[in-house]
């Protein structure tokens, strides 16, 4: 039986309108976050899209060319905290997308790397939040969408650093929902499973070294091993579950954590 295909990238099913509202997609380049700043922008936002990558902020911004909103490109490296949380001062909808990967037993992991995943996958996100809060607050609403992953609720072996930040990514979101309730200020994790983005596909080679197998088996006999449904998620698909967390019928939904794992967690 094949998986079913996945939807259209022009298929926006949320009734969204942001018009009026300024959103921040960290990791905003690329896969998730690039989904996300198009889908803000395509219901009216103006977007400010950041990322290290200068190149494909510029492709973003033409991709972008046309919509109702807007997306705004500044090129910036998330372990500059200051600068972070400073660029996020402003901010009705923040989205804590930007992540790095590095697949290595423990007793082989550098501990500047572990470092540095915590600092911009973790530490980012928290100087992101704090610098957004007091203008949500100001004006009685905000959304926090925080791109965790399957990885926030299980583990997985040689990727100490990662999980360690997404689990800590997701006891941040809770706390920042718990104190922005009386505010109007949500916080919510989207959990997704292996997304075709270019973060899983470097993987590829360091997963094969670290298990012992071929890179073409290690799609389906490791990363997709525990899904129900057998495929990658599409960006798409992730950055609508954000459009929907940002819709009024997702008001009361804070503090927990939504995941698009294919069945992962079903187990």
């Amino acid at each position: 039986m094949t998986a079913p295909t996945p939807p259209s990238p022009h298929d926006l099913s949320v009734s969204l309108d942001l018009s009026g509202r300024t959103a921040l997609v960290t990791g905003a380049a690329g896969g998730i976050g690039r989904a996300c700043a198009l889908r803000l922008a395509a219901a009216g936002a103006e977007v400010r899209a950041l990322d290290r990558d200068a190149d494909g902020l510029a492709a973003l911004a033409r991709r972008a060319e046309g919509l109702r909103g807007t997306v705004e490109t500044r090129t910036l490296d998330l372990t500059d905290l200051d600068a972070a949380e400073s660029a996020a001062a402003g901010t009705d909808v923040l989205v804590n997308n930007a992540g790095l990967q590095l697949v290595r037993p423990i007793q082989e992991f550098p501990p500047e790397a572990f470092h540095t995943v915590l600092t911009v996958m973790l530490e980012a996100p928290f100087r992101l939040i704090r610098g957004a809060l007091p203008h949500m607050y100001a004006r009685g609403w905000g959304r926090i969408v925080n791109i965790s992953s399957v990885h926030g609720i299980r583990a997985s072996a040689y990727k100490s650093a990662y999980v360690a930040a997404k689990h800590g990514l997701e006891g941040l979101s809770k706390t920042a929902a718990l104190e922005g309730a009386p505010h109007g200020v949500t916080s919510v994790c989207v959990n997704p499973g292996y997304v075709r983005t270019l973060l899983v596909e470097r993987q590829l080679a360091d997963q094969a070294a670290s298990h012992g197998l071929p890179e073409d088996r290690v799609l389906n006999e490791v990363m997709l091993r525990e899904a129900a449904i057998r495929r990658l998620a599409e960006p798409e698909e992730v950055a609508e579950a954000v459009a929907y967390l940002c819709s009024p019928h997702a008001s009361f939904i804070t503090g927990t954590s939504v995941a698009l794992d294919g069945g992962w967690t079903a187990h």
